[in-house]
């Protein structure tokens, strides 16, 4: 992982202009899914490498433009750079980083590029979606379902498929790997929205739906709640929550077993992704599978 996060670093000085590596610096890059999803499929060669900082920067790219959007002050745990450099430097910064990807991006062959570049727009699309699905409380599950594919899931479909594709395996099928997981991965996310603390998050408890953000666990809980209390959590949606709100959500929640439906969903596409790949064998695209699915919700 350092190694990447250093190539990105080389890619930035390139363009020798200080301030941009100085905010990059102060970027939190979290877990790095994508790339240790490439290196579990395509091992550590320089390609993959590569391949790994190129999706890194995206999807860097893709969380700065979604902190400006959503006018988020912290990611990860940590100041945003809209919050650190205010709202155009973090856009710039954000076009930098897609553009110098990119770049990067045009000397693999084109079956790759193309496919991360797909991608990339169809991210963009995912979160004009979340944007609209946000206008109003929504109950559209296929709606939800399309824009998580968009924005999260597509580009992990692509980096699974472009590693494949490296390793001279079948990329087909490590695209279905990497769908399903994108999938489970936000839907998991949704729920640790709900059942996680603040000081575990790195944000407020809730903030998805305080945010006027569609996420799965309330579409399954609207579907359950009596008339009165639909219409409760519909007053609720996109405000800043009091104690007992925060409290009450919580609690219907647990009583309607939306969130068990939700991680039982996720199970299920995690399976999904597992059987895809099922004749490789491979110990690591399974670990991160168990990593996220088996654990206290």
């Amino acid at each position: 992982m350092q190694e990447i996060n250093s190539l990105i670093s080389s890619f930035i000085k390139e363009l020798d202009y200080e301030p941009i590596l100085q905010m990059y610096e102060r970027i939190s890059t979290g877990k790095m899914l994508r790339s240790k999803l490439i290196m579990a499929i395509a091992g550590s060669s320089e390609n993959a490498i590569n391949l790994c900082a190129i999706v890194e920067m995206i999807h860097l790219a893709s969380l700065l433009h979604d902190d400006v959007i959503d006018e988020a002050d912290t990611r990860r745990g940590t100041p945003s750079i809209n919050a650190l450099y205010g709202t155009k430097d973090a856009v710039m910064l954000g076009d930098v980083l897609y553009s110098k990807a990119f770049s990067k991006l045009s000397g693999f062959a084109p079956e790759i590029s193309n496919k991360i570049s797909n991608a990339v727009a169809g991210l963009s699309v995912g979160e004009l979606m979340d944007v609209r699905l946000g206008d109003g409380f929504s109950v559209d599950v296929e709606a939800y379902w399309r824009m998580i594919y968009l924005k999260t899931a597509i580009l992990i479909e692509a980096s699974a498929y472009s590693a494949a594709v490296l390793a001279g395996f079948d990329a087909d099928k490590f695209g279905v790997y990497g769908k399903s997981l994108g999938l489970a991965f936000q839907i998991i996310d949704d729920v640790l929205d709900i059942t996680q603390s603040s000081e575990v998050l790195g944000k407020p408890a809730l903030n998805d739906f305080s945010e006027g953000k569609t996420t799965l666990p309330y579409i399954y809980l609207y579907e359950r709640l009596g008339e009165s209390d639909k219409e409760r959590l519909k007053s609720l949606y996109k405000k800043s929550l009091s104690y007992d709100e925060v409290m009450w959500l919580k609690k219907v929640m647990r009583e309607s077993g939306a969130i068990n439906e939700c991680v039982n969903r996720a199970k299920t596409l995690a399976a999904e992704a597992l059987e895809a790949i099922s004749e490789y064998k491979n110990e690591k695209l399974q670990s991160i599978i168990k990593n996220m699915i088996d654990r206290e919700f």
